[in-house]
């Protein structure tokens, strides 16, 4: 049996909001930081945060950007989280849980005294509404399908007892990622009403939410505002608030930045976070990440159940054509010239910082070779024409293919762009059009496209990348509309499908490992995607304003769009970080004077602990920095 624990006292949580001001503090001390008097106004500590792309949906069951996911997790608690330092469980909703003895029964002891932001309580009823609204819907599974394949039934048998029954031990179950909603409000939203449901704080039904940030306001295309959650179960955040602005181009985003009209700018494209290194007062970070960008193939458009859709052009059903694209497209190039050099070479479907899960080709990767493309579409009977242009090997249709960029992506314009040139060389007659994401999507779903450019953000578990390519997860039709699912390359492999649901069964991680290896050398060889590159998040902050950001994973990783709130939770303004180190130094005894005339680190750590033996916590270091980390691009 295991058994994870974790219940701090209610006095312990407020002891911990102290110890992170006068921990963060203490990072400020060491990098500069003035002490100062004053404290940080209610509109300093506002976070204002730029984004290229304007979140897609409020509804946690319809969107499908990364900026959604990073403000669901704001809003919504699930039941476990990844710890900060190395993605590790840790206790969310869920403060403890134990398995029964074959693996198949999973119970979560759910916090007590937690309350909705509505002030309703949520008990562990709410839990086993979610996940029996995800296990009986269908476009609640569209996001969230893959957590619950195995999970047979969710029952709360009362307010703090959580049971969740497998048909087989399952690896996913401390890492469900799935927003725990309340039921008082959504049960008011019926499974047909469900996919056109905005969540919009201007509707008849407000969001409501448990985690640390409140949806207030939006506007859309203009910005998201959330207010902090002074109760909330995991310690108050030092932030009053976060607002999300999206910005149309990335040289405004980055001249917003430079205004201090924004205090934090992600994902960057490479001149301008070149441009803005070494500007006072803002910090620029290469952030290591678990995303690819990738080219997709039309690979025969279907719904679920196997009924043709969409216009895509038929030679990208054979895989030889899309071997010889792979052969003619240079990665290495497309690193530095769509990038500038921020990220690596693709190869799996699954990035390398998740070490132990990526596959690597090695000697059988696709090398760029313009000769070898030629030959194998000569082999395979695409003949060129006198123009130039390949046609089907009957001689009906010539090889000309559409290639969608998105226009909120430099990157993926000039991937394009570079990809066409490559192709025409080969024979194949492209044509770039730049369109939107939200268009996108909508040519994804009906099956209207041939080819375009994309990318991903993965978790450290594989299960919800890998369950992208299954066929089930291709489009499906409700109420004559047909609808997205997560297969946006309409690859359909029955042997891929077996494996999916082997490893869904694994629970010895080495096992499990060669499983998804297997998966993604699979995929590498049908061609499923052309992952292009992984790339950095190229991030910026105000640091003349804020401070104590949290890497993900340390010490290297993300600031923000993490797995979890960590950054969100502990960030405070450089006021306010000065006032608690002078706080802090002023409970220390006498200090000795340091070459820079500040307070010795050391005096200012036994400051801290003289603070926490005044409230008489009892509290272990390690326990309250495991709090701070407890918390899902």
């Amino acid at each position: 049996m295991n058994t994870a624990r974790w219940s701090p006292s209610r006095p312990g949580r407020r002891l911990l909001a102290v110890a992170a001001a006068l921990a963060t503090a203490v990072l400020g001390s060491m990098t500069g930081v003035a002490p100062t008097a004053r404290a940080a106004t209610p509109e300093d500590r506002i976070l204002t945060v730029g984004i290229t792309n304007d979140v897609d949906s409020l509804n946690p069951f319809v969107g499908l950007l990364v900026e959604s996911y990073e403000l669901w997790g704001l809003m919504y608690d699930s039941l476990t989280g990844y710890a900060a330092k190395d993605y590790g469980a840790t206790p969310g909703l869920a403060e403890s849980w134990t398995t029964s003895p074959d693996g198949t029964i999973w119970t979560y002891r759910i916090r007590s005294g937690v309350l909705w932001s509505d002030g309703v309580p949520l008990t562990a009823k709410d839990a086993a509404y979610t996940f029996n609204r995800v296990l009986k819907g269908t476009t609640e599974k569209t996001n969230y399908g893959s957590y619950v394949a195995n999970i047979v039934s969710a029952v709360a048998p009362d307010d703090t007892t959580l049971v969740l029954t497998t048909k087989v031990p399952t690896p996913q179950m401390l890492h469900l990622s799935v927003p725990i909603l309340p039921e008082h409000i959504w049960s008011k939203v019926s499974a047909k009403s469900v996919a056109t449901f905005t969540n919009d704080p201007a509707g008849q039904i407000k969001p409501v939410g448990s985690g640390p940030f409140v949806l207030t306001e939006r506007k859309a295309g203009q910005y998201l505002r959330l207010t902090a959650n002074k109760n909330y179960w995991g310690g108050a955040p030092h932030l009053d608030g976060v607002e999300f602005r999206p910005f149309a181009s990335p040289e405004a985003l980055s001249q917003a930045l430079r205004k201090g009209e924004i205090d934090f700018a992600d994902s960057l494209e490479a001149n301008i976070f070149e441009a803005l290194t070494g500007q006072p007062g803002i910090t620029t970070v290469s952030a290591r990440y678990g995303a690819f960008d990738e080219i997709a193939f039309n690979q025969g458009a279907a719904l679920a159940d196997g009924t043709p859709i969409g216009d895509g052009h038929p030679a990208l059903k054979d895989k030889r054509v899309r071997q010889a694209i792979a052969h003619a497209v240079d990665l290495d190039a497309l690193v530095k010239r769509a990038i500038g050099g921020h990220g690596r070479p693709g190869g799996g479907v699954i990035p390398p910082m998740y070490t132990s899960l990526h596959y690597d080709p090695g000697a059988d990767r696709y090398a760029f070779d313009l000769a070898k493309a030629n030959q194998l579409l000569d082999d395979a009977g695409y003949r060129k024409g006198a123009d130039g242009i390949r046609t089907m090997p009957d001689g009906t249709k010539p090889l000309a293919l559409r290639l969608f960029a998105r226009s909120e992506s430099q990157g993926s314009k000039t991937t394009a762009q570079f990809v066409a040139e490559w192709l025409n060389q080969i024979g194949l007659k492209i044509t770039v059009k730049t369109i939107s994401e939200d268009q996108l999507t909508e040519a994804v779903a009906t099956g209207e496209f041939d080819l375009f450019e994309w990318g991903w953000g993965v978790e450290p578990d594989p299960d919800y990348q890998l369950s992208t390519f299954t066929c089930e997860q291709r489009s499906y039709k409700e109420d004559g509309k047909i609808l997205a699912g997560l297969s946006d390359s309409f690859y359909c492999n029955p042997a891929y499908d077996a494996l999916y649901a082997q490893q869904k069964t694994q629970v010895d991680p080495a096992e499990r490992a060669a499983t998804v290896k297997q998966m993604q050398k699979m995929l590498y060889d049908d061609m499923g995607y052309l992952v292009t590159y992984y790339y950095d998040d190229l991030q910026a902050y105000r640091s003349d304003k804020f401070t104590g950001f949290v890497h993900q994973p340390d010490p290297d990783g993300v600031l923000l769009f993490q797995q979890g709130t960590h950054s969100y939770r502990a960030v405070m303004t450089v006021a306010d970080a000065a006032a608690a180190k002078a706080a802090a130094a002023s409970q220390a005894p006498a200090a000795t004077a340091t070459g820079s005339g500040g307070v010795s680190p050391t005096w200012v750590v036994l400051g801290v602990l003289g603070v926490l033996a005044g409230f008489g916590g009892g509290y272990g270091l390690g326990r309250r920095n495991r709090l701070l980390e407890d918390v899902r691009e």
